[in-house]
């Protein structure tokens, strides 16, 4: 089959071809007809235009002045905040423009089918890999576009770039092709490497509001008071909000609680940190599931003699995914450990209207939060953040949840 895109850059050009044939470098598009519309396609992606007011202004300046759209995009602010949505909106606006059916090229674009459209997500455990961006991304971006006057690379987690990967990407980011533009999209702007945030346009989105994003829960059928209070819980993360209220999540916030109480009460004998680690396992098994039928449809599609290829690599996938999605969750599980002693403290000084767990408050009084030295449970929240840390470090976790537990009832107990 013909190699996709165009040629390399440095490659002797052929003769160009007709106007909207494929391959060869497009000229520069002029500025687009309904040019407000445009921009409107855009910012109404958002999940609240008035909550971002950066990332209107920075995209409609782009936008207006047409062909002059940054080749190289951070978008940065919480999980939930529409960047991804952003991401797609803007790709779908380059797409269409000059298409012959331009609402063809959006819809394409929204359902991820685009051609032109590259979407990247690290396979790594913790990390983007080479892998991930030498051919997806720095290979093609040296081909000139299938059909549309533009190639968008939309990659996700930019916080997980490791040396080597953001090495790769340095020259493409530096001097890309007239019609490459590159989104890069983080959850943790301080996590990103200098190398790579410094050669990209920020645009910032904002966290969502505990209102918007409560109402957003109950229209997932969420009542009033859960999600209030997984509002308060998600720090601003619409996406995690979402994942606390739905499926297990009612699940893993009572584990957690469990855990946080039973330290506090001293009474541990039950091993409440098992709860969480079986909650964890349920996640990951059901990850590998869903993997795995992906996998069979895969194979319907590959030569026989590609097969084993295929298995091996899918292999490797699956450990990875598994391990980012039970690594999340239990640090998803100790994050609501340490909210429950931020609120107990919360209430001890006097404070019961910034608490997180809003639909707990009568379980807080209970616990006795207002006869708790408030000093110690900041000291718990502090355990709780260290093993948080460690965890990324590939410790054995049952280990480390038990030996947080007995830190937690001693430091309670004694202030030591």
């Amino acid at each position: 089959p013909p190699p996709r895109g165009g040629p390399p850059r440095g490659r002797a050009p052929r003769a160009p071809p007709p106007a909207g044939a494929r391959g060869g470098a497009p000229p520069p598009p002029p500025a687009p007809p309904g040019l407000a519309s445009s921009i409107g396609a855009v910012v109404s992606a958002l999940a609240s235009v008035e909550s971002h007011p950066h990332a209107r202004a920075v995209l409609g300046a782009a936008l207006t002045s047409g062909a002059g759209a940054s080749h190289a995009y951070l978008f940065h602010g919480p999980a939930g905040a529409g960047k991804s949505v952003a991401a797609r909106a803007l790709a779908a606006r380059l797409l269409a423009d000059g298409a012959p059916d331009p609402d063809g090229a959006r819809a394409r674009v929204k359902s991820g089918a685009h051609p032109d459209l590259t979407w990247v997500s690290p396979s790594g455990a913790a990390e983007m890999l080479v892998s991930d961006i030498d051919e997806p991304v720095v290979a093609a971006a040296t081909r000139t576009p299938f059909e549309a006057q533009h190639r968008v690379f939309v990659i996700e987690r930019a916080d997980t770039l490791n040396d080597a990967a953001a090495n790769r990407m340095l020259k493409t980011l530096e001097e890309p092709p007239s019609y490459a533009h590159l989104i890069l999209l983080t959850d943790r702007l301080g996590e990103v490497l200098p190398t790579i945030a410094s050669r990209c346009q920020l645009v910032r989105f904002e966290a969502r509001s505990d209102e918007e994003t409560a109402a957003g829960l109950a229209g997932h059928g969420v009542a009033p008071e859960p999600a209030g209070a997984c509002a308060r819980l998600a720090l601003g993360d619409g996406a995690r909000a979402l994942e606390l209220a739905l499926g297990d999540g009612p699940a893993l916030r009572g584990a957690a609680e469990k855990l946080a109480r039973g330290a506090l009460s001293g009474d541990l004998g039950e091993r409440p940190w098992l709860e969480l680690l079986a909650i964890k396992r349920r996640r990951g098994e059901t990850t590998v599931s869903e993997l795995e039928q992906g996998l069979k449809d895969d194979l319907e599609l590959v030569p026989r003699k590609e097969r084993r290829r295929v298995e091996n690599e899918h292999t490797e996938r699956t450990k990875r995914a598994r391990r980012r999605v039970e690594t999340a969750a239990l640090d998803l599980s100790l994050q609501l450990v340490g909210l429950w002693y931020r609120d107990l403290a919360c209430m001890a000084w006097g404070a019961p209207e910034i608490i997180a767990n809003t639909d707990r408050r009568g379980t807080l009084d209970h616990d006795g939060a207002a006869e708790t030295d408030p000093h110690r449970l900041l000291e718990c929240v502090e355990h709780v953040e260290e093993v948080r840390r460690h965890l990324a470090l590939n410790v054995s976790e049952e280990l480390a949840l038990e030996a947080l537990a007995y830190r937690l009832a001693r430091t309670l107990a004694t202030g030591a």
